[in-house]
This record gives structure tokens, sequence and C-alpha cells, in this order.
């Protein structure tokens, strides 16, 4: 009869000690979900800090981008059925006294659901069809109309739906590099680069060198060789690859929300911070493995030509391109995304 009792009794007490468990671990979780929640929220109210701290020390004011920034507006939909998101990419240079000029027009494609990562350079001298003006260069219609233009402008000529724009100056820039890479991003350098315009040098001789972040924007925008823009253009898209491959080192996961934060005061873009901060937690549990590229125009897919309200332009095969662009970014083909690297450049 004890025996019994003794048995009973050990069932009963079971239950009791997985309950506890569970709460054990429940609690747990709510601990380091909170804390790395808490985390995140320093991290970019650090990077923000920082980074308008920089801002009022360059301007010499208390004012921030942010409070010059105007709204612009942009006629985009909100992706559909957990489509890729488009996302158009403006490099600015913001001289004073001056209206904003691109140098840098670039699509960037990322699939939350599995990581994929394309970014397709549309090079500025590309010249198009700008609704509602002339035929010009592709950075001609930023000049005319802001981002909203060049989105229209990029959807007549490729038939490419754009879903945010997110534009950044060069300060922007020096910051985003200085976050991820606060030791400096280590390149090859190729062939011996120099410049000089004023107090602007730019100087790089030949073999591995680590740059910081405004090292790294002379880098990008050097353009005083035989292939000129074509160069420009392949550097920047080799600088992004570089910073997703830092960015995915375990130090560098953990800077992400001090990076949405860091670049947000030179941020002029229609995703709101939440997004941004979602996609963060879709690129960290969905790492990048490799960003595929194309460059517009495709290998012979262009030639030079001049017109007098608009100098030296690229002239398109536009059936050409507009396929390269629609296999691209549709899976179809990855062939074009190697050819626009590589060869074509030499005869520059």
């Amino acid at each position: 009869m004890d025996t019994r009792r003794r048995r009973s009794d050990r069932h009963k007490r079971r239950p009791r000690k997985r309950k506890k468990l569970f709460v054990s671990f429940l609690l747990l979780f709510s601990l380091l979900f909170i804390s790395t929640a808490a985390f995140a929220v320093f991290q970019y109210e650090l990077g923000k800090n920082n980074a308008q701290q920089n801002l009022t020390e360059t301007n010499d004011s208390d004012e921030t981008l942010e409070d010059e920034t105007e709204v612009h507006e942009f006629q985009s939909k909100e992706p559909e059925n957990n489509e890729p998101i488009n996302v158009l990419l403006i490099g600015v240079d913001t001289a004073e006294d001056e209206p904003a000029r691109t140098d840098t027009i670039m699509v960037a494609q990322y699939d939350p659901k599995n990581g994929d990562a394309k970014l397709a350079s549309i090079m500025r001298d590309t010249y198009v069809e700008i609704p509602g003006y002339r035929d010009n260069k592709i950075n001609a219609s930023f000049f005319l109309g802001g981002p909203d233009l060049l989105r229209e402008t990029i959807e007549h000529n490729f038939g490419l739906d754009l879903h945010y724009y997110a534009m950044v100056n060069f300060d922007g820039f020096v910051e985003v590099v200085d976050t991820i890479a606060p030791k400096g991003i280590e390149v090859d350098v190729e062939d011996r680069m120099y410049y000089q315009s004023g107090s602007t040098v730019i100087d790089f001789e030949p073999g591995t060198q680590v740059l910081n972040g405004q090292q790294a924007l002379n880098y990008v925008r050097f353009r005083s060789d035989a292939n000129n823009d074509f160069g420009r253009v392949e550097r920047q898209q080799e600088m992004l690859t570089l910073l997703k491959d830092e960015l995915l080192t375990v130090s560098g996961l953990t800077r992400v929300p001090r990076l949405i934060g860091s670049v947000e005061p030179y941020l002029d873009t229609n995703i709101k911070t939440t997004r941004m901060l979602s996609l963060g937690r879709d690129f960290i549990l969905n790492p990048v493995d490799d960003v595929q590229t194309l460059r517009i125009p495709v290998k012979d897919g262009y030639s030079d030509q001049h017109y007098s309200h608009a100098g030296a332009v690229l002239e398109l095969d536009f059936e050409k391109n507009k396929e390269a662009i629609h296999s691209f970014f549709s899976n179809e083909s990855k062939g074009f995304a190697n050819d626009s690297t590589t060869e074509d450049d030499e005869d520059m």
C-alpha cells in the first residue's frame, strides 16, 4: 500500500518540475529578447547621435541634414505577395548653393525570404527618354525632377518597378564605411590612382590598402584613368560587396542597429525606420551570401555619341539592355551580369 502511495506522489511531482522548467525557460528567453531589443535600440540611438554630432561639427551649426532635407515625392507602390524589394539607390553631391547632382544610380533588389541580393548600376551618361522633357543623360532626370522623375525615367525606359528610394550624400557614405569597418576596409588596388584638383588629392599605390571612410569615398569616385566612369562603376560595386562581407562577420552583425542610426541623418528615403529595422532583422536571419552585379549599358549594348545639348553620351541598344535587366532581376539568366564587368572596358 505504501509503495503505491509513493509512486503516486512521484507522478504528481513530475508535472510540477516540468512546469518549473518551462517557466524558467520562458523567463530566460524573455530576458534575452528584452536585452537584445534594448541593445539594438541603444546602438541605434548611439549611431544616430554620433552622426548628428559629426554633422553639427561639419556644418558649424545645430542643423542636421534631416532639418535641411526636402521631402521628395516618390509615386511608388509597396511590394506585394512577398515579392523581392527594389530600391533606387542615389549617391548625390550636395555642393553648397548648388542643386544636388547624382553620379551614382543603382537599383538594388533584396529578397528577405532567401537573402538573395542583386545590384544593377546605370551609368550616369546613359542616353534615355525623360518623360515630359527632351532626351538626355539619365542623371539629368534627377536634376530636373528629383528621385521621382528618375524613378519614372527608369520605369519608362527599362520597364522596372521601383518600390523605394534611398538617397545619401558623400558624408553619409563616409559614415557608413567608418561604422561598418571602424578599423578600415581592405581593398586591392590594381594600378596607381592619382588625381589632384585644388585641395582634393587622391593617391593610391598598387597593392593591398586599408581605407577609412574618406579614403574609400576617394577610391569609388576616382575616374582619372583610361576606364573613366566604367572603372568607377566597377569600384562602386566592389566596395558595396566588401562592405556586405564585413557586415556579415560576427562583430559586423552587432553593428546593424548602429549602422541604421548612423546613416539616418544623412539619408533621404521613403523607407520608414520600422521598415529599415525589419529589413535589418531579415538581413541577420537570412544573410546575403553573394551579391550579383550588372552594369547598364551591357557589353556590346551601346555606342559613344555626342549631342550638342547633352555632350558625350552612351547611346543604348535598348532591346539588348532591357532584356538584360529583366533577365537579371527575374533570375532567367546570369550571363549578362558577368559580361557587364569584364573585358568591354579594355577598349575605353
